[in-house]
């Protein structure tokens, strides 16, 4: 069973979406130099459909996109819940973001409108370096996948 440990609305995780941020509890991933080290246990409320109706319910009317952050223990719910907030509430993206370098075969990629894979490894650096690991991708409307990781990358030359 998925749990979560918080919440929070966000405005960087996902380029152009106001996102609802879900921690998800018991990543087997353990990345190296990870800040959210309380989500390797197992610990939290649980994350199901309910769950889901209360968080649109709370902030339906301020959000465009949910994200689930971690869930990499039990991918099939993540994507169970993907399929269900697109079938219920179609007005919102659904974001995923795995630790793993590929994802799962229980999962179904084009149930999910983004996807960020990879561990995060300190010396590569985050989304926000062009030298990162982590790739973040868009589901085009011809169901592939465009890598839009680059627009985390800001250009810091300054024209004179």
């Amino acid at each position: 069973m998925l749990k979560y440990v918080n919440t929070g609305i966000v405005f960087q995780e996902i380029p152009d979406e106001v996102t609802l941020a879900i921690n998800i509890s018991n990543c087997p991933c353990h990345c190296p130099g990870c800040h959210s080290h309380y989500l390797w246990d197992d610990i939290g409320l649980p994350l199901d459909t309910n769950a889901i109706d209360d968080f649109l319910d709370q902030y339906g009317t301020d959000i465009t996109c949910l994200s689930f952050m971690g869930g990499d223990a039990d991918p099939a719910a993540v994507n169970q819940l993907a399929q269900y907030i697109h079938e219920i509430y179609p007005q919102f993206k659904v974001a995923w973001y795995s630790g793993r370098t590929v994802l799962s075969a229980q999962v179904n990629k084009t149930d999910f409108d983004y996807i960020k894979i990879g561990p995060y490894i300190k010396h590569l650096g985050g989304l926000k370096s062009p030298t990162t690991n982590q790739r973040l991708y868009r589901l085009r409307e011809d169901l592939t996948f465009e890598d839009i990781t680059y627009r985390f990358w800001r250009n810091t030359s300054v024209a004179v």
